[in-house]
């Protein structure tokens, strides 16, 4: 008896970790006992067009959509690749890598560019700078910062204001903001330079966009780094609180990504709703689309997208990220 107690209260923390989404919905059900799985990081709001449209063609499938952070997507993903149909994240070089392990499946009869996908397996859908985003008060009478470089001039110009009303990723914890930061910092040292003064400035970390933009609308934040411009530019239809603003500098932009995985359930559908997915970005009805597609003029360049290729990966290596964020930490956080 003692033994199944102690075995229950050992498993019992594994399946309350199991149950936290951060969103958890099902769509057409009762439609059929065949349920598509999908675990994503693009928040339900946005890609429910996109199932929707996908149901009304299939209507014999339904679909349950888990919505969670890239990094835990990874993490879940590889635990139990069995579990889930379709990954789909913005976390570019965590999806990657886990096609480069054999863990999606190959789709032979997709008609995709060489340069959105990787071994027809992993597939881009959608293009999405990274943005500063600020709350329009706090720059009141004060020039718009456009470059990294004006915006380390227009804090350190007005310390007062910003103290504690900054907020980015926490890049230890999301798979998101770890690419982003690692991608700036290729491009240029202007990156650590921002990271120095915002962490003098008692730095606020988040796990995601929709957090952030939440907290710049009401005026907790004034100024939000790295922020996904989809996000933003959807808040701003019914916000006039906040102004996004794309670096003129260097761009940062993702490709957001799907793939099936190579122990899906139902590997048929799961292809299906890859094709219907790359279809549909590229019909311009942003209706059933509110995504930016690979073509969106948001992209302003294409040489500032981060391409689907093994260097990647760089980052993911366990050394190099470690000096990675030990050297972020002792800007953002030991400079506070």
């Amino acid at each position: 008896m003692r033994f199944i107690v102690t075995l229950i209260l050992g498993l019992l923390p594994q399946a309350l970790v199991a149950q936290a989404w951060e969103d958890r919905q099902t769509f057409n059900e009762g439609a059929s006992t065949q349920v598509l799985r999908i675990i994503s990081s693009t928040d339900t709001a946005l890609f429910a067009p996109i199932i929707e449209s996908f149901v009304s063609q299939y209507p014999y499938i339904a679909i349950e959509y888990l919505v969670t952070g890239t990094a835990d997507i990874d993490r879940r993903f590889r635990a139990n690749p069995d579990a889930f149909d379709l990954v789909i994240s913005s976390a570019m070089d965590l999806q990657f890598k886990s096609a480069n392990d054999g863990l999606a499946r190959r789709l032979t009869n997709i008609a995709h560019p060489a340069w959105a996908q990787w071994r027809q397996s992993l597939f881009a859908f959608t293009s999405e700078p990274a943005a500063i985003v600020i709350n329009r008060d706090a720059f009141a009478g004060h020039p718009i910062p456009n470059t990294r470089q004006e915006l380390i001039q227009a804090l350190r110009a007005r310390p007062e204001v910003f103290r504690g009303r900054i907020g980015t990723y926490d890049v230890r914890q999301s798979g998101l903001g770890y690419l982003f930061a690692t991608q700036d910092a290729r491009a240029s040292e202007t990156y650590w330079r921002l990271m120095e003064v915002m962490g003098a400035l008692d730095l606020r970390l988040y796990c995601c966009s929709g957090e952030m933009i939440d907290d710049l609308t009401d005026g907790t934040i004034a100024v939000a780094y790295n922020v996904l411009g989809s996000y933003a530019k959807a808040r701003v239809k019914s916000k006039d609180k906040i102004q996004v603003i794309f670096p003129a500098d260097f761009p940062t932009t993702m490709m957001r990504t799907a793939m099936v995985s190579s122990q899906a359930q139902h590997p048929e559908m799961a292809a299906a709703f890859i094709q219907h997915l790359i279809a549909l970005q590229s019909s311009a009805d942003e209706v059933s689309f509110p995504l930016p597609p690979l073509n969106s003029q948001l992209n302003q360049a294409e040489h500032a997208t981060i391409a689907l290729e093994p260097a990647l990966m760089t980052f993911l290596d366990a050394l190099k990220r470690k000096s990675f964020l030990a050297e972020w930490e002792d800007a953002v956080i030991h400079n506070n």
